[in-house]
């Protein structure tokens, strides 16, 4: 199972990479992953080369959403409390960059998107 298709992961392994060389940079996220039966979710706008480890806005439904890095093979084996898997939300599209959605999850307690 994965999370992503080519074309997410290809433009999350480039923005990864612009971070990686040093470039300052406050991408668009490029995919939400959420669980359907948890409050969990995740904007995810950077790829490790390792093309497991990634980067972006985690809320764990507790109140405290806060950026890190999160690995996908690891999501893939986390069921929510009825057993349901994490999934990508096909209708998801970015309105501002996750510096934006940072600032409105701290201010709002929750990723609202």
């Amino acid at each position: 199972m994965t999370f992503l298709t080519e074309e997410q992961r290809s433009r999350l392994l480039a923005n990864g990479a612009a971070r990686a060389r040093g470039e300052t940079i406050d991408p668009l996220p490029v995919v939400k992953l959420y669980t359907l039966d948890a409050g969990a979710a995740w904007l995810l706008t950077e790829l490790d080369a390792d093309g497991d480890r990634a980067f972006g806005l985690f809320d764990a439904g507790t109140g405290t959403p806060e950026l890190g890095q999160v690995s996908l093979s690891a999501l893939e084996g986390v069921r929510g409390p009825r057993g349901m898997r994490i999934v990508a939300d096909p209708h998801f599209k970015p309105r501002q960059p996750l510096s934006g959605y940072l600032a409105d999850a701290q201010r709002d307690g929750s990723i609202n998107d």
